[in-house]
């Protein structure tokens, strides 16, 4: 029963993986992204990883796509609702096969069979998180606020441009 809904759950995750790369549409390429990413959560599941479910749902199936949503928004991508044919479809099946011919023979090589399943509590993973990992955890919290700064800062500056031409043009 698992081995069937973790087909299911992989096959929706590919699914939605294709979704967001064949879809020509910006919104509808988030919200496949978003059915690819709780499809993961879902394997997470079937793993026995509810941290790393959790996780999943509420960061990146939550406040990414929401993010991702309000950029589409703040960028007018209503004004271009549509993506242009893009000619780099060659390199990129070649680039893919490349890459699925060395991950399949990894995956026959190496087996799975000898390891052992570890059950982590969420006490050990918060004691590590403020511990072991604290510093690379500001850092990584440091590096996403710039990058919100530097957001804000580009989405203000291109405001202010519309703003000042919108301006000259009503002189």
């Amino acid at each position: 029963m698992a081995w069937l809904v973790f087909i299911l759950l992989a096959a929706l995750t590919i699914g939605g993986a294709l979704g967001v790369v064949l879809t020509r549409n910006v919104v509808h390429a988030a919200l496949a992204l978003l059915v690819s990413l709780v499809a993961v959560a879902g394997i997470y599941l079937v793993l026995f990883a509810e941290f790393l479910a959790l996780v999943q749902v509420l960061i990146y199936g939550g406040a990414i796509i929401i993010v991702l949503l309000f950029a589409i928004m703040l960028t007018r991508g209503s004004e271009y609702p549509r993506i242009s044919d893009n000619k780099q479809w060659p390199l990129a099946a070649i680039a893919s096969l490349a890459f699925l011919g060395v991950l399949v023979p990894s995956f026959l090589i190496n087996s799975v069979e000898g390891t052992e399943a570890q059950n982590a509590s969420f006490s050990g993973i918060g004691e590590s998180l403020f511990t072991t990992w604290a510093v690379p955890f500001e850092i990584a919290s440091l590096v996403l606020l710039v990058a919100l700064i530097g957001a804000i800062i580009i989405a203000r500056s291109d405001d202010d441009e519309v703003q000042s031409d919108d301006r000259e043009e009503g002189n």
